[in-house]
């Protein structure tokens, strides 16, 4: 029973030295690209110390099991400990922020659109702040999230057509006007301002251009949609994190069903000894 429990003890330290390697690569990917990086950056950080202390503990985990040094594996599982309490702390500190902000739903219109103060003030203040927006409009600019909706549109589409298309936050939010402007719709980012003028008075109204360089890019629905995918992306790492922590969890309790069956052997192996 105590190999067993050693060897399931070593296979799920293997596993997860190998998903802190896929995290520290997944973190460098985004790092050398440049763009992305700027696109992503709410991702980075997060995936490299994810990866990173994984990877630490697991080897620490490894050194002890292969080697029976029940040493390693005291530090292992102090190491684990706190990991998990961090883990714990931060998928109930991501489930927090990303709380609010679930977009607006129209009336017969296939996309939602999304307004900067739905959003967490940790999120507006460390994502979408004047110092980083900058670099962040344009990394979207560079990605042609624009464009793209631009070119897959039919010329002939009828707005009505158009309101039945899916778009991303991104594109809702930058590519277009809000739909509570009022403004006339010649095709997927090109619309007119009525005479009178907006029919709402809202700042992104009067933001939006039909320059493909401007479009909304400076409009806080956009910058609201930025936020809506960054919501995504930290509620599904969450979850990931949720299954790892469980993961750590069983690891944990392995440990110390090692360290028990190590101290077992050495004192068997000593009884029989010279």
């Amino acid at each position: 029973m105590a190999r067993i429990s050693n060897g399931v003890f070593t296979f799920i330290n293997s596993l997860i030295l190998i998903l802190g390697l896929v995290s520290i690569a997944a973190s460098a990917y985004l790092m050398m690209h440049h763009s992305s990086s700027l696109c992503q950056k709410a991702l980075q950080l997060p995936l490299f110390l994810l990866g990173v202390s994984l990877f630490v503990v697991s080897l620490l985990g490894l050194m002890g099991s292969l080697c029976e040094k029940t040493f390693w594996i005291k530090i292992h599982s102090c190491f684990n400990f706190l990991l998990i309490v961090g883990l714990i702390c931060f998928t109930v500190f991501a489930f927090i922020v990303t709380n609010k902000g679930a977009g607006k739903a129209l009336s017969r219109i296939g996309y939602r659109e999304y307004r900067l103060g739905d959003y967490s003030n940790w999120l507006k203040n460390h994502f979408v702040n004047q110092n980083n927006w900058d670099e962040i409009r344009s990394c979207l600019m560079d990605a042609h999230v624009c464009q793209s909706l631009d070119i897959h549109s039919d010329v002939n589409q009828q707005v009505a057509d158009f309101y039945k298309t899916k778009l991303s936050p991104v594109q809702s939010g930058c590519c277009k006007p809000p739909a509570d402007c009022g403004f006339e719709y010649k095709n997927a980012t090109f619309w007119i301002v009525p005479e009178s003028g907006p029919a709402v008075q809202d700042s992104d109204c009067t933001t939006w251009s039909n320059n493909q360089n401007k479009h909304c890019y400076d409009c806080n629905s956009c910058k609201a949609g930025f936020l809506a995918n960054i919501k995504k992306e930290w509620r599904i790492l969450a979850i990931v994190l949720i299954f790892i922590t469980v993961f750590l969890i069983i690891l944990y309790s392995l440990g110390c069903c090692a360290i028990r069956s190590i101290h077992q052997s050495h004192s068997k192996y000593s009884k029989f000894g010279p």
